[in-house]
């Protein structure tokens, strides 16, 4: 599919999509969080560069985001960053056939950076502004450096957001559950916190486990209907155990190995019942849990039932810019009004 966008000065007409009949390079912006990123993208696939400059550091101290530090950081480091992409991509900024940012959803002072900072550079450069929805931009992901196409179901997986969507073509998304209360980073996060392990959680917990026995403890798997999820109780299980053991005893690599083989079952069993609902045999991953060992391993052994698995590299999981101007090429989910707003919660 091809849109129309309009260059905000001169109001000429941009043809956007795979039936332009020429290589476009979208140049885009995401500061949603704790990464200030920024990448040059050729039609919608081929990396140019990618540039990410994380604030985790920063953060680790307080033990999560601080949104007024977060967005004082991105101040600081942006212009850096776009032109450190631009050197790596090796282009001028007059070759950009649009500019595109993040919208929503994130920290509000954080995604205004970012957003203006990619208006600017449509104003100045006169090309059209593309807004991209960073969610959708997770699961366009997908198609950076590989050949995967629609349609096929996408398990979603980050830091405040668990989805399972049907990707029904590249500007056709349908939302088929979600979690009703943590999301699956957040889970890990707080399980992580319990277990003394440093923020952010994920990753430490994901290593650990590897150390431990996934059938020392029977954490429960809740019961929720169709394909929404919730991770609350088994939180709040983790919980409880930890508590009946002292801070020296605590089987720490047992815990988190039995935690994170629950929610790695819960998540391939819900992704497997939507695509054999929907009768689709491809199914991908994306966002930065996705990144997990145990998840990627046990979606993709599905390849041994027939099934085609994708998942995006490492470095294209966690909050990144070539995401943005993969979904800005596509068309997934895009607002082009330069005057759009940020917004912090899903649309």
């Amino acid at each position: 599919m091809n849109n129309l966008y309009k260059k905000p000065v001169s109001r000429d007409e941009t043809l956007i999509g795979r039936g332009s009949g020429e290589d476009q390079i979208i140049f885009a912006t995401e500061t949603s969080c704790d990464e200030t990123a920024a990448a040059v993208v050729l039609n919608g696939r081929k990396v140019l560069s990618n540039v990410v400059a994380s604030q985790i550091d920063i953060h680790r101290k307080y033990g999560g985001v601080i949104p007024e530090i977060a967005a004082r950081q991105h101040l600081e480091t942006i212009n850096v960053v776009i032109e450190e992409a631009r050197e790596k991509a090796g282009i001028e900024m007059r070759e950009v056939t649009a500019f595109a940012g993040t919208v929503g959803p994130g920290l509000v002072g954080a995604l205004l950076v970012g957003l203006n900072a990619a208006k600017t550079l449509s104003l100045f450069y006169d090309k059209p502004f593309i807004g991209v929805n960073h969610l959708n931009a997770h699961v366009c992901a997908n198609y950076l450096e590989s050949g995967f196409e629609p349609p096929f179901i996408c398990l979603l997986v980050s830091g405040g957001h668990t989805q399972l969507i049907r990707v029904n073509s590249y500007t056709g998304q349908e939302l088929l559950g979600e979690t009703l209360d943590d999301a699956v980073g957040e889970a890990y996060d707080k399980v992580a916190r319990l277990l003394d392990l440093p923020y952010p959680g994920g990753p430490f917990l994901d290593k650990l486990a590897r150390e431990g026995n996934k059938e020392k403890f029977s954490f429960p798997e809740a019961r929720v209907e169709d394909f929404d999820f919730s991770f609350s109780g088994l939180k709040t299980a983790v919980l409880r155990t930890c508590k009946q053991y002292s801070a020296e005893e605590l089987p720490k690599a047992d815990i988190a190995a039995s935690f994170q083989e629950v929610v790695s079952e819960t998540l391939l069993k819900k992704t497997l019942k939507a695509a054999k609902h929907g009768n689709i045999n491809k199914i991908a991953l994306a966002g930065g849990v996705a990144a997990n060992s145990e998840i990627r391993r046990k979606f993709f052994l599905q390849e041994e039932n027939g099934f085609a698995v994708q998942a995006p590299q490492f470095k294209f999981c966690t909050d990144n810019a070539a995401m943005i101007a993969s979904a800005a090429y596509f068309g997934s989910n895009i607002m082009s009004e330069l005057d759009i707003e940020v917004f912090s919660r899903v649309k």
